[in-house]
């Protein structure tokens, strides 16, 4: 018997970009979806990303760092210690205004780690180590040791095949004791710091499929879309850095952490008192 997974994270509220990944996702006789954290922001799309999100149903899921960061935001919690924080807390706050009713709660109790047998495998699922969904401990280039990290779970049965996210890179690679590391890479934004090849900015996802031996077949799938299209649904929403978001369509580079373009719009547009009198309210 095969089961053929889905497996895809990072939609970072692109929905042209998850629109495109969920339509090729239809054509390849898919069984079920695994869904590995960070579906929301910086993107304009809130309430049209969970429609898809719940019509995919996926089979499982798992907490990333920014799920954290809508939920934090979302409920007025968020600090604005860094030009980065006031960016996540502002973003969160567009996101509270649009999200359909539950969505916050239903994040917030999604799971840092999981376990799931199909066939004879036991993967172990996570964004990022099973314990913690942030950080650069699994960039691809880390060492292995970093990895081994990944197979480290209380479970009745050992992982055979670790599978994280976070990162936007597509891999494939193994522990000390070969044990198989995947990674789907980004829906939203693919990332990769050799130009030509950060130029290749499809929607990633992939593709798992099992059978009563093992793994049959992995399949890393780049879906074309129109990026001018998810520009211009920047431009209608109204949300907020809607230009630093174009830019990024155009570029592919994140500015999370540029401290001094993110200084610019938070002082222009006044985002840190908007977040603090949204805060204020919800007390």
């Amino acid at each position: 018997m095969k089961t053929r997974i889905a497996v895809f994270s990072d939609v970072h509220s692109n929905l042209t970009a998850f629109e495109a990944m969920y339509r090729d996702s239809l054509d390849q006789q898919i069984d079920e979806y695994w869904f590995i954290g960070d579906l929301l922001m910086p993107g304009p799309s809130v309430k049209e990303i969970w429609e898809i999100f719940q019509k995919i149903n996926p089979a499982v899921i798992v907490r990333g760092n920014w799920d954290d960061l809508v939920v934090r935001g979302a409920r007025g919690k968020m600090d604005l210690d860094k030009p980065s924080h006031i960016y996540f807390a502002r973003l969160a706050q567009y996101i509270a205004g649009l999200a359909p009713a539950g969505m916050v709660d239903t994040l917030a109790s999604w799971p840092l780690h999981t376990t799931k047998r199909v066939g004879p495998l036991n993967f172990g699922i996570s964004h990022n180590l099973p314990d913690l969904n942030m950080g650069q401990d699994l960039f691809p280039t880390q060492v292995t040791e970093n990895f081994d990290r990944l197979f480290d779970v209380d479970t009745d049965r050992p992982v055979d095949v670790a599978i994280y996210a976070h990162v936007h890179h597509q891999l494939l690679r193994y522990g000390h004791d070969e044990r198989i590391i995947l990674n789907p890479g980004a829906v939203g934004e693919p990332f990769n710091r050799w130009k030509t090849l950060q130029s290749d900015l499809r929607a990633h996802y992939m593709i798992l499929e099992v059978d009563d031996h093992g793994l049959s077949e992995i399949s890393y799938r780049h879906v074309a879309y129109d990026r001018d299209t998810e520009s211009a649904r920047a431009d209608v929403a109204g949300f907020p850095y809607a230009d630093l978001y174009k830019k990024m369509m155009k570029t592919g580079l994140a500015y999370t952490h540029d401290d001094d373009i993110l200084t610019q719009f938070n002082d222009k547009y006044g985002y840190a008192q908007e977040y603090r009198e949204f805060a204020d309210k919800l007390l």
